[in-house]
Parts: structure tokens; sequence; C-alpha cells
């Protein structure tokens, strides 16, 4: 249609196109079939040019052509990792970092759009079962479901108490001490609770002890501070109020504990160029999550 207004005939149209004319006529026809009206019409110089309805048909083409030509080109980008979005989950442990670490990666790729969400282990599990998000950065990986696994850095755990608590200038506490106090743990799903729990059965070798369960690292941190117990947390959370001397890393046998964080992404479902190139220059970051 707009070949046959630029210029001026049916023929000409069909030279320009390598279409036959009866061809052409009937790719137009079936244009005006579908919205009922001519398209084009004779001009004053007596060839054809576009009718009203016909030039707004037009300019609606040339802009959907436009839009997939775009299109075209950003189906490309995606395929070559060079842009995209992606979804990062991290344990609510690692927000003390992930903020940091997102901010260097977009600097790094600023092509890449990258979603920082903050949850519990259980809700970082249920994410990668469900496929809601892309890769994860955690502590211990899950069986279920299955996952691949990059060690991304150490991830030490230690026992805290407040500067002033009574055990904190022990040169080592003894055990029985320490099943004395009141442990104040995370609530169940959360990794870090998972790990103290384990910790606490194992060195108290069965002996009772009393627990505390709040909801987030800086509610107990608070507690601790406020001499309501002790805590067995990542250093992560903990390393300025260790510098400033709010609280203290007691010294235990077997403490720290050393974990490691690790890129997870789910096992059998291949990553796009996008997230892969994500992925690689998380790996090429990870320095930064070091202590």
């Amino acid at each position: 249609m707009l070949a046959v207004a630029a210029e001026g005939s049916y023929a000409g149209a069909a030279d320009r196109l390598v279409l036959t004319a009866p061809a052409l006529h009937a790719r137009i026809r079936a244009l005006e079939d579908l919205f009922g009206t001519p398209m084009l019409t004779r001009s004053a110089r007596g060839g054809s040019e576009l009718t009203e309805i016909g030039r707004r048909v037009a300019q609606t083409a040339a802009a959907v052509e436009h839009q997939l030509a775009r299109l075209a080109e950003d189906v490309g980008a995606l395929r070559a990792g060079r842009t995209g979005r992606v979804v990062l989950r991290t344990v609510s442990t690692a927000k003390y970092f992930a903020p940091h670490f997102v901010q260097r990666l977009r600097a790094t790729l600023p092509e890449i759009e990258v979603q920082l969400r903050v949850g519990n282990r259980q809700s970082v599990i249920e994410g990668l079962a469900s496929g809601r998000m892309d890769l994860a950065i955690m502590g211990r990986p899950p069986r279920i479901p299955a996952v691949d696994a990059e060690i991304l850095a150490p991830h030490p755990h230690l026992l805290i108490a407040a500067a002033g608590h009574r055990l904190a200038g022990m040169a080592q506490v003894p055990v029985a001490e320490l099943l004395s106090e009141t442990f104040i743990l995370r609530e169940e799903g959360s990794g870090t609770r998972i790990l103290a729990t384990r910790w606490l059965d194992q060195t108290g070798k069965g002996y009772p002890f009393d627990t505390v369960e709040m909801d987030s690292n800086e509610t107990i941190k608070q507690a601790v501070m406020a001499g309501m117990g002790i805590a067995l947390l990542s250093q992560h959370t903990v390393l300025q109020e260790l510098a400033d001397g709010r609280l203290v890393g007691m010294k235990v046998p077997g403490l720290p504990i050393m974990r490691n964080w690790f890129l997870v992404h789910r096992a059998g479902h291949p990553l796009s160029p996008t997230e892969r190139k994500l992925h690689d220059a998380i790996l090429g970051l990870r320095g930064m999550l070091a202590t």
C-alpha cells in the first residue's frame, strides 16, 4: 500500500516489491476487506494515493514496523546477554552486604537490571523451587530442590554477648557456665537458627537450655546489648557493633563456626545468557564478601 502511494501505480509498486501486480492487488484488497473501506484512491495526477483512513493505517503500520525492529534488537541483546532483568534473592543475614554488592554489579553491568529480594532461608528455598527467582546468595545450599552452587566467601558465625557480660572477658568460657545463659534464637525456618540449635545440642550433649525467639538479626542484637541473653550470629551481621565495642565475641571451644556463602540456582534449569553474565560477574566480585 505504501509502495503504491509512493510509486503512483500498482505496476511501479509491484516492480519495487518484486511482486506480480495481481499478487499486490490481492494483498491490498485483503487489507481493505479487513477494515471495510478503501485504502487507495485516484489522485488528481491520475495515479494512486492514500485515502485518509489509508494514511492512518500507514502511520500505524510504520510505527509497528519500527517497534518490531526494536524488538528484534532487544531479543538479540537478550540472547547475547547484553541486557535484561535478573532477580537476585538473598537470605536476610546477607542484607548487611547485599545492597553494596548489588550496587557494584549495577556499576559493572549497567545494561542489566538486578532486582534484589531478601527473605529467610525457607522463603529462598521456596522461591528456588517455584522458579520465582533466578539466582540466590545463601548459606548451606538446600537438598530439595536440587541446585548448582558455587562458593563465594567464608561465612563465620560466633557467639556474641554485651560488652559488660559476666562471661565476656574470660579466656575460655566453660560449657556449664554457657548453658546457664539464655540463648536468643531466630525464628523457625532461619538458617541461623538451624545452625545455632545444632551447635547447642552438640555442645550441651543434651543438657537443657533456655531460649527466646526473635524474628530478625537487628532485634537480636539489640536484645543482646540490653543484657537479655547471648546469641550465635553471622559475623557479617555484627561487624560494626564488634568494632565499636557494643558487642563482644565470646571465646568458646569450637567457635567461630566456619561456613560459606554460596551462589545458587536451580539445577536442570540452564541460565539464560543474561543470567549467566550476572552469575559470572558475581563470582568475579566474590572477594567483596570476605570479612
